[in-house]
């Protein structure tokens, strides 16, 4: 990762990385004191009332509750930058105490402050529909 990275492509490539570690205060230190994670969006086993988490108490709460139970990996092969948000694209796969591994497909959307904190981190996957085992829409205008 170079210093001229685009600077939310910068801070979702290093919460992936930290989280992967399970470098905890690595990945909070991300994060602006503001900052709200919605993961996935909506209501969730993961955030009953679907609001986020808001602020780095709650934050950290999330990390504590979810991300310290299972070891986390990521597979992002595509990621979009614009503004101060980037928007990756691909799978997080969660391995379980007893070794059972998830995979979520998604898109996952981060944005950050001028000092490059984490204001937002969205993920968009589907709690009930984690895999996709092919295209789920017909094409609009175009043959596939």
């Amino acid at each position: 990762m170079s210093e001229d990275e685009h600077p939310a492509r910068r801070a979702g490539l290093l919460s992936q990385k930290y989280v992967a570690e399970a470098n905890r205060e690595a990945w909070l230190d991300l994060w602006a004191d503001e900052g709200m994670l919605a993961d996935p969006v909506g209501v969730s086993p993961l955030d009953p009332g679907g609001q986020g988490h808001r602020g780095k108490e709650a934050v950290t709460a999330f990390y504590d509750n979810a991300n310290s139970r299972v070891k986390v990996s990521f597979d992002y092969p595509k990621s979009y930058a614009c503004a101060n948000e980037c928007a990756f694209i691909g799978t997080v796969f969660t391995t379980l105490p007893d070794g059972t591994e998830n995979g979520s497909e998604g898109v996952f959307l981060y944005e950050v402050d001028d000092e490059g904190k984490i204001l937002s981190l969205r993920a968009f996957w589907e709690h009930g529909r984690p895999r996709l085992d092919g295209p789920i829409h017909p094409p609009v205008g175009r043959s596939r």
